[in-house]
Order: C-alpha cells, then structure tokens, then sequence
C-alpha cells in the first residue's frame, strides 16, 4: 500500500501529519524541487499548495503513477 505525503509550505501541510501525511515542507520553488526529488518511490498520493505545484507543473509528469491534488 503506498504512502500519502505533502509538499508545499510547512504551515498548511503540518497540520496533514495528523492524518498520517508524510510532510515535506517546502518555502521556495528550489526546496520544492528537492522535496519532490526526495520522494520515496512508495508513495502514492501527493497533496500539493499551489506555489509547490507551479514550481513542479513540468516534473510531475515524471511519476505518471502518482495521484496528485493542489490544496485551494
């Protein structure tokens, strides 16, 4: 069964860990990139803020097998 995590700015994505969500907190596009690179390849939802999806609209494309929604 594969993971769920969250990537974006650590004040909307904290409060996810809760619920089980592996946070990766991410202030600027560069650190986004590199939360995104550092995904276990086990996980099988990703929960985005908008900023993390702009600064990954291209790479997502890399994991056509992750399911990926962007918080409003």
């Amino acid at each position: 069964m594969g993971r769920i995590a969250a990537l974006g700015d650590a004040n909307r994505i904290q409060v996810l860990a809760i619920a089980g969500v592996e946070p990766h907190p991410a202030a600027t596009a560069d650190e986004a990139v590199a939360a995104w690179q550092s995904l276990s390849p086990d996980v099988a939802v990703l929960i985005l803020t908008s900023q993390a999806a702009a600064a990954l609209d291209e790479r997502l494309a890399e994991r056509p097998d992750l399911l990926v929604t962007v918080l409003p």
